[in-house]
Order: structure tokens, then sequence, then C-alpha cells
């Protein structure tokens, strides 16, 4: 079970504001953050992870205390056993795909063993030994999210990992978060804006507005068709802004002639 209190001061645009959040998750749920800019959502994470320092509260994950603000107890974020996928990814650009996923699982028993487990279940092995930056987006997604799983983590904390990708590209890779959550059994905290990824994926949300908790519950279920504004690109493509905020680019239907910049309105079905 992960069990957390936290306080952090927060700069918002309306102005200074307190981080406050109290939850406790079971092992194996599949927790979603969601809310405006602002709300605190990366703030959490960076202080579940130990990488931010908070004002006063505790974080305790199974039996280990990670931080204890009374008692003064603190535990270093590389003793944390878990996984953090950065919205940029982090990927390291002087070393390969298998070299990233080496270094991150250095130290395990089977290390070699589970590097080449990796690239086979997220498809990279083909890509082994390219640089981050001759993958694509989605590449470059899944070799975050390997190099994460290569610590062999029992918390994973993902903060908007899909929110750059196009949509076929976001929709395979939300099966894949799926199927890592169950097969290393993780407990997981998912950040997104995005209501039907939330709804597909996660088992509960937590709710925040500038630092406060304004919900926590079932996801709500699948949000309805909902016409939504986009723009023509180039080469055929489609900028669409999602209900919640998420942009995506999709392929523009057969036969569509619009000019390039011309400004749409789409009706998106959620699956």
């Amino acid at each position: 079970m992960l069990d957390f209190h936290l306080r952090k001061a927060l700069h918002t645009a309306a102005g200074p504001r307190t981080l406050d959040v109290a939850l406790a998750l079971p092992p194996g749920e599949l927790l979603a953050v969601t809310g405006p800019s602002g709300a605190g959502k990366t703030t959490l994470l960076r202080l579940l992870a130990g990488l931010d320092r908070p004002a006063a509260g505790f974080v305790r994950f199974e039996e280990q205390t990670w931080y204890d603000g009374p008692r003064r107890q603190w535990l270093p974020p590389r003793r944390r056993p878990l996984g953090f996928v950065f919205q940029d990814y982090a990927l390291f650009p002087n070393m390969t795909v298998r070299e990233n996923l080496a270094f991150a699982a250095e130290g395990q028993p089977d290390a070699k063993q589970l590097v080449s487990e990796l690239l086979e279940m997220l498809e990279l092995g083909e890509l082994a030994a390219r640089r981050p930056a001759l993958l694509s987006g989605g590449q470059q997604q899944r070799l975050a999210l390997a190099r994460a799983l290569a610590r062999r983590p029992r918390l994973l904390l993902l903060d908007e990992p899909l929110s750059a990708l196009d949509l076929p590209t976001r929709l395979r890779l939300q099966q894949v978060l799926a199927d890592v959550h169950q097969r290393f059994a993780l407990t997981t905290i998912l950040i997104s804006h995005d209501p039907a990824e939330i709804a597909r994926l996660a088992t509960r949300v937590l709710e925040l507005d500038l630092g406060q908790v304004s919900r926590v519950g079932p996801p709500a279920g699948p949000p309805t068709p909902a016409t939504v504004a986009g723009c023509v690109l180039p080469g055929g493509r489609l900028r669409v802004r999602l209900p919640g905020g998420a942009e995506v680019e999709i392929t523009a239907p057969s036969g569509y002639a619009g000019g390039v910049g011309e400004e749409i309105m789409l009706t998106v079905v959620y699956q």
C-alpha cells in the first residue's frame, strides 16, 4: 500500500497556493491524477519520487517509510523502488536504446536477461542499436517506459506520458501501459488530461484544483461524442483539441481537401 499526506507551497497564476493531498492506494491500483495547469499534479509526483522535498507530511510504501516530517526521516530517491516516466522522456542522448536500459538495470541480479525481455516486450529489439534522436515519438515513449521498468519498480509514476503523441500511437500505447501495469503487478499513478484515457486505464481518479483535492472516486464513463475545434496541417494531417485540453494529430479522412491553416469543427466519438 502507498499511504501519504503531502504539503508543499505552489506558485500558480492565481497566486500562492498550498498543495495538500492525503490518499491511500491499495497494491495494484492504477490512479489517474487530473486537473487544470498549475493544480499541482507534477509536483505531487515529484514529491512522491523524492525529487522535491515536502513542507510537511509523510510517505509510506508497503513496510517502508520514505518520508516523515515530524521524525525527520528521508529516503533518497535512488533507494525508493519506483520508476518515473517524465513528459520529455529524459533519455540519455549519447546512449543507444540497449545502453539506456542497461544503465537503468545496473545492479539487478538478472540485468542482461531483463534488458532483453524489455526490448522484446516493448518491441524495441530492432531499434536496440539506435540512439534516441533517431527514434519516433512513440518509440521514445516505449524506451522511456522500458527504462523505468528496468529498475524493477513496485510503484510507477507517469507524467502525461502520451500527451505529445498522435492518436493512433496514443491508443496503442494505452494498451501497452495497461499490459505493463498488470504484468509487473505495479501500483501506478498516471497524470492525464484525456477523459477517455482515464476511463480506459484508471481504477480511480484524483482531481486537483490549485493544490486542493476536488474529487476522489471512480472515473466517469466514456465521454459522449463531442464537437471540437481543429485546424488543417500540411501532409493531410489535422490538429484537434480534445475536451480537457489535450491536443492530438490525426490523419484527415480520405478525400478531405481542406486548405492548410483552415479551421474546422469535428465530432469526436470515444471508443
